[in-house]
Parts: C-alpha cells; structure tokens; sequence
C-alpha cells in the first residue's frame, strides 16, 4: 500500500477529509437549511482551515472551482457516484477517469463500493481498474465501504461495519470510509479487521455538536485515523468553529469538552 502519512492526505498521520458530492448523491435537499451552502466557493473556503487535509468533489466541481483554490487546498476526485432520483439496486456510476482526475491536480482518488449490494461484481471489477490506474500515478485511494443492497437488512450493524472495512483492505484501498458502528469497541474491531488499510468515520447526517464529537471521539480512541465529512460542516452555519473543535479531538486527541471549550 501507498505510505500516505506523509501524503497531502494526512497530517501527522490522521486525515481530515471534507465531503462534498452530496449536490449529486443526495440533491438540493442537502443545501435546503443553509441556502448558502449550495455554492462550492464557500465550502471550498472552508476547506482552507489548518484541519482538513483535503476536499472531496466530483469533477465538475473541481474544474469549476478547484483551480482557484489549489494553492490552499489539496483535491480529492470522487470518481463515481449517482443522483438520489436513481430507484434501482445501490449502484454507483463511474464519473470520471484516474487520469482525468490527476490532470484535475487531485492528489487521491475516492471511489464508492456497495458491498451487498446486486451491482457489488461489477462495482468491485470497476474499482479494480481504479485501484491500479491510481497506483501508476501514486495516487492514495479512498474506499466509501458502504454495504447496502436489498438483501442487508441492517448496514450499521457492527459485524456489517468491520465486513465493509475488510473488504477495503482486501481490495487495495488505501483508507476506508465506514458508518460509525455504534460504540468504540466495534470501532475498534473495525479497525482491526483493516489491518494495515487506515479507517475514517463517514460524518453522516447533521447531529449536535456534542454527539458528533464523540463518535469523532471513539473513532480516534479505537485506532481510527480520523474523519470524512460534508453536512456535519458545510450545512452548519459556521462551519469554522466545528471544524476548530475537530482539529483538537482528531489532531490534539482533546477530550470532547475541551474541544467544545476551545472552539467557544
């Protein structure tokens, strides 16, 4: 596996990772409480904190607007991903190249994979190509290992969350994005089942900040490696302060308290 600590990707060794493909994931509906929030300028700034160590996007996003940031921001393309109007079993399609992403200026790639789901086969293969097109550019790749399908009854489940970080190991990624499972100790099985593949907690759905945090929190007790995150940030309105608190529990291993403290 790529050795990314010293990557643009991390900060002594943790990532903080700054989502934003919901506008094609999930739609307007995500933009709908914070209006301001449906321009990329303004995540993109936000971007700029001394927290994240890169923005995930898709490519028309990047193209639009990464070139304006690149001096203070490091890219991730997200090179796959399909809008929320899709009604068909999980599936994900593939957006952009690896070789378009590194003409982009993206330091890592970040792909989708619905374990469970019927489309799995060919999503694996199409990772596959991904994977190894991102090596020939020494490209990290990041695994979304979200298991989901008609036939997963229950995709937080702590045995389904430390399945998806398995198969991010055993197929190549070089950091795994999965669902908090609950508690540290899943978490810290999770961890454990992607060996030497690193894990982030995917931010999920807007919570309070103390609830946030400590899931944050576990995550970095368990062995976890930090955070991908998009609504927990861009759709609060002032992404800043929480993005203060994160950098003292993922970079400072502060306490949730003395985050909220710090971020006051």
């Amino acid at each position: 596996m790529i050795p990314i600590d010293d990557t643009p990707l991390c900060r002594d060794g943790k990532a903080l990772i700054l989502a934003y493909d919901h506008g094609l994931e999930h739609g307007p509906v995500d933009f709908k409480d914070v209006p301001e929030s449906a321009d990329p300028e303004r995540t993109f700034e936000a971007a700029t904190h001394p927290a994240v160590t890169s923005v995930a996007v898709q490519k028309g996003v990047a193209e639009a607007y990464y070139p304006s940031y690149e001096d203070d921001v490091d890219l991730m393309v997200k090179l796959n991903g399909t809008s929320n109007l899709w009604m068909g079993e999980p599936d994900s399609a593939v957006n952009c190249s690896v070789d378009y992403a590194a003409e982009l200026g993206a330091s890592s790639v970040g792909f989708t994979l619905y374990g469970g789901s019927n489309k799995e086969v060919e999503m694996a293969e199409e990772f596959r190509d991904v994977h190894e097109a991102a090596r020939d550019h020494g490209l990290p790749t990041v695994m979304w290992s979200y298991p989901r399908g008609q036939g997963l009854k229950n995709d937080t489940k702590p045995s389904t969350i430390a399945y998806a970080a398995r198969l991010a190991l055993e197929l190549g990624a070089d950091i795994a994005k999965v669902k908090h499972p609950g508690s540290k100790s899943a978490m810290e099985d999770a961890v454990r089942m992607a060996g030497k593949t690193k894990v982030v907690m995917s931010g999920g759905s807007k919570t309070t900040d103390r609830e946030f945090l400590e899931s944050v929190k576990q995550t970095i007790d368990a062995g976890g490696k930090g955070l991908a995150v998009g609504r927990n940030v861009w759709q609060r309105e002032n992404p800043t302060r929480i993005l203060d608190a994160l950098e003292a529990v993922i970079f400072e291993e502060a306490s949730v308290d003395e985050a909220l403290d710090a971020a006051e």
